[in-house]
């Protein structure tokens, strides 16, 4: 499969349940939220993503609650999760447990 070919859903489940604190929330959209100290630490955490995602050239949903940073993924030309939505959230937990010394 490429990266940009539709998932199935079971496939898509399959994959998410192996990425920590990530969701399938409907039948086209994962989404992983991120807990932060202080609300700097989500801004700054926010400004990595964007560096992942330009990369990649594969932007999230980015929703900001105060200390609490909200990611949603969907590759709309595949009208679905396709593999560049999961290699995105790997990336996106890699800073974020970098982020946090863990």
């Amino acid at each position: 499969m490429s990266r940009m070919e539709k998932m199935s859903l079971a496939a898509a489940d399959e994959r998410i349940a192996a990425i920590e604190g990530w969701i399938r929330d409907d039948d086209k959209w994962m989404q992983g939220s991120y807990r932060f100290a202080a609300f700097t630490d989500a801004i700054a955490f926010v400004g990595k993503v964007a560096d992942i995602a330009e990369a990649l050239n594969h932007h999230p949903f980015i929703g900001i609650d105060f200390k609490k940073v909200t990611l949603r993924l969907t590759t709309w030309s595949a009208g679905g999760l396709t593999e560049l939505d999961m290699k995105s959230a790997d990336q996106y937990n890699d800073v974020y447990r970098s982020f946090m010394g863990k």
